[in-house]
């Protein structure tokens, strides 16, 4: 018995069993590790199954019905036997270099205080299901200096262009035309009565009707000239409304094509307004 006959078992064993137990020194214990997300959740892993070591003894004998079943010549007590004894000489080795190396596995170290804990190899590889599976990339495409330098200077162009489409519009205010008001008739002339009324006879009621009708058509004058007025102040507020809600879409387009030059030349820079500290907690791992 040898140490690389001993991980050679181990790793046989290991990819048909979760626990292998090396009895009087702890088992090793297989987990599997569901996929995951890296380089700031652009890359999804694979899942795989992970090696660690645990001091508690397991209940298996899958190692020693290995050593029985590659020696003949040897039962399952002898195996047993065989197997305690190397590994006792192997746990003082271990308290004492602190590291025993596990050829295809990894290494079984031990801190200060004897504590063992198992480092596996970055190439192991005991998750025979997850074979072919490789890390995917949801990076599509790979912006060079030369698109990027091309996205800003379009960017510019439109952001010149509306300032000058909002001034042209400016510079042509709407022209209305102002109706003239319509001239005053002049009162007809009254009759002078030929001979005085008596004294029994009503005024004639027709003079005092014309100083009514003046004042109807001067009023009806005066609101002639006041609604044209009227009507130019509605217009230039009316102007001023639309440049105003102009100016605001030209600030919001602006704000999002600076939002879109950030999310590529930075992509994980506007990740914190995004994602809640969950999300990017589940995000980095």
């Amino acid at each position: 018995m040898d140490i690389d006959l001993l991980a050679k078992m181990v790793k046989e064993a290991i990819l048909d069993h979760d626990t292998v137990t090396l009895p009087g020194v702890g088992c090793f214990v297989a987990e599997l590790v569901p996929s995951t997300f890296s380089d700031k959740g652009y890359t999804i892993n694979p899942p795989y199954r992970r090696l660690y070591f645990s001091p508690k003894q397991g209940g298996d004998t899958y190692l020693v019905d290995l050593y029985a079943r590659d020696n003949e010549e040897v039962d399952a007590d002898m195996a047993t036997r065989i197997l305690t004894e190397f590994l006792a000489e192997m746990k003082e080795v271990l308290k004492v270099k602190k590291t025993v190396v596990f050829p295809g596995l990894g290494r079984l170290r031990a801190t200060r205080e004897n504590h063992f804990f198992f480092v596996a190899d970055e190439d192991l590889d005991i998750y025979p299901e997850g074979l072919g599976l490789a890390p995917l990339s949801l990076k599509t495409h790979v912006e060079t200096p030369e698109e990027v330098a091309t996205a800003v200077a379009g960017l510019a162009e439109l952001i010149e262009e509306i300032p000058g489409q909002a001034g042209n519009e400016e510079e042509e205010p709407e022209t209305e035309s102002v109706p003239e008001p319509e001239p005053i008739p002049e009162p007809e002339p009254v009759p002078e009565p030929v001979e005085g009324p008596a004294e029994d006879e009503p005024v004639p009621e027709k003079i005092e009707e014309i100083p009514d009708q003046v004042g109807n058509d001067e009023e009806e004058q005066v609101a002639e000239e006041i609604s044209p007025r009227a009507a130019l102040g509605r217009n230039d507020k009316s102007r001023k409304f639309w440049r105003v809600v102009l100016i605001v879409l030209c600030v919001l387009v602006g704000l999002l094509l600076i939002f879109v030059l950030l999310n590529r030349l930075a992509p994980g820079l506007l990740d914190p307004l995004l994602y809640s500290k969950e999300e990017l907690q589940i995000l980095r791992y």
